[in-house]
């Protein structure tokens, strides 16, 4: 993370839950990609490791378990 990105960050800790909450959501929105702007190669990716999930062979790591090494991550910064 930058030094910019870095002091940004503290400064949305600084902020209250909520508005921290909306932050995170304004965030996540602005990375998300429309299906059209997708590779052909992607979107059959995506589809191969979402049957990949389905089937048992690949899991999915819990919210709060991913939350929790991103925050170890973020201190060792």
């Amino acid at each position: 993370m930058t030094s910019g990105a870095k002091k940004i960050f503290e400064q949305a800790l600084a902020l209250p839950q909520e508005e921290r909450a909306a932050l995170i959501d304004a965030l996540a929105e602005s990375l998300e990609v429309a299906e059209d702007d997708l590779s052909p190669e992607w979107s059959v990716e995506i589809g191969r490791r979402i049957e990949a999930v389905e089937r048992g062979e690949s899991h999915v790591i819990p919210w709060d378990e991913v939350e929790v090494r991103i925050r170890a991550k973020l201190e060792r910064l």
